[in-house]
């Protein structure tokens, strides 16, 4: 039996599935990390900085098993105004102040919050992240890398859309990128066909390490053989390095904490706490949904977690986080028990842009589009939407509406949208269930089988309109220990203009 409680139990099985995961984690973060950092504004390193601190330190803390933190990309327009507005140090600033507004909720238990998001909004919310990755890959797969990668919303800052980029991509096709994003996705799917892993070296090399390997050494053979195929720098990561830089200090940038005091500071705070940690307990709550072993996150506890690291964040020049639905699925997929997995991503994000910088920089940014668009497959395939369907309306429309919503707007708004779509299903099936009535001819029986609020009223209304004249009721509310104020109003109504229809009102354990 494996054992997925404790931390590097086992050393064997953590290379089996933590290391390997941890692999494809980082693959999948680095350049969504450098992506977001420069749709924000900010220093091209602070994203990196953030994802590091993400996996590290919310790792260590957070009693989530499969999550994965590090900047996201909801953040980014408010991220942008802010810095604009404000200037990095100060910006800075604000994000200290947000975690430790995180930290505050954690401890007030506003964790609970997560609780109840619907679970059809949730996979939804999964299905959409899927179909996202992969509409938003395609440029990146031909060559087109206009847009920042990690980008998830439909209306983009540069006044293209998720759409209008695909049609536009089409205009700069590069047959090189072409052949690596093809190579990446075949080798991502051979890789882990069952006639391969039947050899120990497929078991052991991540398969995303393998297809970004190959497109390195692809494009190694474009430069010596293929001149026409050869996929220049801008189509490639890039990672800032030490030479460039000249010194480790260039790479972080302090707080200005002369603006503590700061109105703009404050609100900034406020606002990237709120939307920080309803990203974090949406994705939270997503990713344990997706967790094979169905381990659920102490949600109170996520919040400090989160809190600290945007402490830290702040305070040597990194980028809020989030928890991040797109690297946590990553880390499911390929295999992650522990939260081993998540740690070791962030060790080996910073170790690679200090040691291997150079070599990060010859990552086609075609083979990286390949690892996502195998994992927003995954994460929309069509057995999902199927099994949705399976379920019936009032699961499949709340599911297809927070696809649809976020798809065409963004996660937050999207996510929102969904639960509308819930909420007006759950309270279908309320009215539908708080009442039976049920009759022999002239003689009816309303009872009331639960509770009963203010938003029953309309229910009321319409049972007592389709009361027939010369007839009796009877209104049994033993089973209800609680009947709203405008419940009985309507009940005291309908008893006065039921004497000009010669209708008899019998009443039970109920009050007016």
């Amino acid at each position: 039996m494996v054992h997925v409680t404790s931390f590097f139990m086992d050393i064997k099985e953590y290379f089996k599935y933590d290391f390997k995961s941890a692999v494809v984690v980082f693959l999948v973060a680095l350049p969504l990390c450098l992506g977001i950092a420069l749709a924000s504004g900010a220093p091209l390193f602070s994203g990196i900085i953030t994802g590091i601190v993400g996996g590290i330190v919310v790792g260590l803390l957070s009693k989530s098993p499969l999550s994965v933190s590090g900047p996201a990309a909801g953040l980014t327009t408010i991220v942008l105004a802010a810095i604009t507005d404000l200037g990095y140090e100060a910006f800075l600033v604000a994000v200290i102040l947000a975690g430790i507004i995180q930290i505050i909720a954690g401890f007030l238990r506003a964790g609970a919050i997560g609780h109840f998001f619907p679970a059809s909004v949730l996979k939804g919310m999964l299905a959409a992240i899927g179909v996202i990755l992969i509409l938003k890959q395609i440029p990146h797969a031909v060559g087109y890398d206009v847009d920042f990668e990690g980008d998830q919303s439909f209306f983009q800052n540069d006044g293209q859309n998720t759409l209008t980029e695909l049609l536009e991509s089409w205009d700069y096709l590069t047959p090189g990128a072409i052949v690596v994003s093809i190579f990446s996705v075949l080798i991502l799917i051979l890789w882990n066909r069952n006639s391969f892993q039947r050899y120990q070296f497929f078991k052991v090399v991540p398969s995303a390490l393998a297809a970004v390997t190959g497109g390195i050494l692809l494009n190694t053979l474009f430069i010596n053989f293929f001149p026409d195929l050869i996929i220049t720098e801008k189509h490639l990561v890039n990672v800032p390095t030490l030479a460039e830089e000249g010194s480790i200090l260039a790479f972080f940038t302090f707080p200005d904490f002369n603006q503590i005091l700061n109105q703009k500071v404050l609100m900034v705070a406020f606002t990237i706490a709120a939307v920080a940690s309803l990203e974090t307990l949406l994705n939270i709550e997503a990713s344990d949904k997706i967790d094979p072993f169905r381990r659920i996150t102490p949600l109170n506890r996520e919040l400090k977690a989160q809190g600290v690291a945007n402490l830290i964040s702040g305070a040597i020049g990194g980028l809020p986080l989030t928890s991040v639905v797109v690297r946590s699925s990553a880390n499911v997929q390929s295999g992650a028990r522990t939260k081993a997995s998540t740690i070791t991503h962030g060790v080996i994000l910073l170790l690679s842009v200090i040691l291997i910088p150079r070599i990060l920089q010859l990552i086609p940014l075609s083979a990286l589009a390949g690892i996502l668009f195998v994992t927003g497959f995954k994460l929309t395939k069509p057995e999902i939407y199927k099994d949705m369907y399976k379920k019936g309306w009032s699961q499949f429309l709340p599911f297809i509406a927070t696809v649809l919503a976020i798809v065409f707007s963004n996660l937050l708004l999207g996510v929102f949208i969904g639960i509308l779509v819930a909420v007006f299903f759950i309270l279908k099936t309320n009215f539908r269930e708080s009442i039976i009535v049920v009759n022999e001819g002239n003689n009816f029986l309303l009872r009331l089988t639960k509770d009963v609020s203010f938003l029953n009223k309309a229910t009321f209304r319409d049972v007592f309109i389709n009361i027939p004249s010369n007839s009796s009721i009877t209104i049994d509310g033993s089973q209800s220990h609680f009947i709203d104020h405008d419940v009985r109003e309507t009940i005291k109504d309908f008893i006065e203009t039921s004497k000009a229809k010669n209708i008899e009102v019998y009443l039970k354990h109920i009050e007016i």
